[in-house]
């Protein structure tokens, strides 16, 4: 592509802050350097370079909507600070391609003491509407943003949630060719959120491109093309929002990646274990039903990527502590089905290896979209089924989870996991695989959208 294909093209930009101890140290830096040179000395240095951003490079198509996601001090606000123009970077280059309306900082760019409605007129000035073009969109922006006879009252008057309603409205409103939001619709109560993303949608489609931080990481998969995952000030994946989430989840819950694996596999030890039965029935008994030895037996160890709905593609994680290393999948009198039956029992049976002692192990299960999105979640924990008091090293065990096929027709992904949970409280994941079997659902025809919810439509006449 040319770069008047991209709206936003950035090469290697890095951003440096000089960090002072003390503002004797400060001073000294201002002073004792210049006094080094003239004496010929190598200058002293009193502060330390701190890197927000280091070799960050990323590109933007015209039209597309690029998620961003970090945790906090990764660079996010740094980066879009940089692309929005308010801050330089220290090296590398940045080519921006129209127009770009920023909500970077809550109030950021409205003057306290002026009402709402004087500072609609600021905003719009500064990014480059004349009077008659802000008077000519007034209306649409005072409407979306409804908060009322507020608009004539200070801004320093205003909540939070007024504040990013009227800021949201002046930015989204304009048509910008380049949209930045940065984090600023969490402060939004629900309705107001469906609003904006059903205008960012509307944005999208006549051609506005769009940088959306969120640690909403469904928003991430569910609105945007691309998605890119900073960390340390590095670009650590860019690529199809749902692969850079499952990263996210890793560096956010996780151990290090070089870490994962790095237990040695323990001889495998057949033992009597008591496992969770189903979601249902272990809810209805409050406690796991035990697995037979037969059960155990036919599932292999190690011959989980062997099995026909096994997804390749797969993000795995985990100290390994404890393993899934095969499963099983039922529906009726069919092994590892490849379309399922809409509204029949599914059931699986996954096979654990404890590799080192494992204190009340956890057991979770989730079905979502093929972009990502969340259809089912829950384990054990929540369910109040404890699987078992301890997973001995060497020890394997079964759990089984039902349930009925109420899914529209299409392909989902199942994740599954087991973890732990420390005496502190901090969950600590074994073993997740996420979107590690993949499901085909047949044509239904009773509904449409996710799931069924088993609505029942009934005519009365008087």
């Amino acid at each position: 592509m040319s770069s008047e294909e991209y709206a936003i093209r950035i090469e290697n930009i890095s951003k440096c802050y000089q960090v002072y101890e003390s503002p004797v140290r400060r001073l000294k830096q201002f002073i004792v350097p210049q006094l080094d040179r003239r004496l010929g000395r190598q200058p002293r240095v009193y502060h330390q370079d701190f890197w927000a951003l280091r070799d960050v490079s990323l590109e933007l198509p015209r039209g597309q909507t690029m998620g961003i996601v970090g945790r906090n001090g990764s660079g996010k606000s740094t980066l879009l600070q940089i692309i929005a123009g308010t801050l330089t970077p220290t090296s590398g280059d940045v080519k921006v391609n129209g127009r770009v309306a920023a909500l970077l900082e809550l109030g950021a760019g409205f003057n306290t003491d002026f009402s709402g409605r004087d500072n609609v007129y600021l905003n719009a000035s500064l990014l480059g509407l004349s009077k008659e073009e802000t008077d000519a969109k007034l209306d649409d922006i005072l409407s979306f943003a409804d908060i009322g006879h507020f608009i004539d009252s200070p801004v320093r008057a205003y909540s939070s949630g007024m504040l990013v309603r009227l800021a949201f409205a002046v930015q989204a409103q304009i048509d910008p060719e380049i949209l930045i939001v940065d984090e600023a619709l969490a402060v939004g109560d629900a309705k107001f959120q469906a609003k904006c993303f059903a205008r960012l949608k509307k944005l999208k489609e006549q051609g506005t491109s769009i940088l959306f931080v969120s640690h909403a990481t469904e928003q991430i998969v569910t609105h945007c093309d691309s998605a890119l995952l900073l960390d340390g000030g590095h670009v650590q994946v860019q690529g199809k929002p749902r692969d850079v989430v499952n990263r996210y989840l890793d560096i956010l819950f996780g151990k290090p990646q070089a870490e994962k694996g790095a237990r040695e596999e323990a001889e495998a030890l057949i033992e009597e274990a008591v496992i969770g039965e189903t979601a249902r029935s272990a809810r209805e008994e409050g406690k796991a039903a035990p697995a037979s030895a037969g059960a155990l037996k036919n599932l292999v160890n190690g011959a989980y990527e062997e099995r026909v709905n096994y997804n390749p593609a797969e993000y795995r994680w985990g100290d390994r502590a404890a393993e899934l290393v095969d499963f099983h999948l039922q529906q009726e009198d069919d092994a590892y089905p490849v379309s399922l039956a809409p509204h029949k029992e599914i059931r699986f049976v996954f096979r654990v290896r404890f590799n080192s002692l494992v204190v009340r192990p956890i057991f979770g299960f989730a079905v979502k979209t093929k972009e990502g999105v969340t259809i089912y979640n829950t384990n054990s924990e929540i369910q109040n089924i404890e699987l078992l008091n301890e997973g001995m090293a060497g020890a394997e065990a079964l759990v089984t989870v039902m349930m009925p096929v109420r899914l529209y027709e299409g392909d989902y992904f199942v994740s599954v996991g087991i973890a732990s949970c420390s005496a502190g409280g901090e969950i600590i994941p074994h073993d997740r695989r996420y979107d590690s079997i993949h499901l085909t659902v047949q044509p239904v025809g009773t509904f449409t959208g996710l799931a069924d919810l088993n609505a029942r439509i009934k005519f009365e006449t008087d």
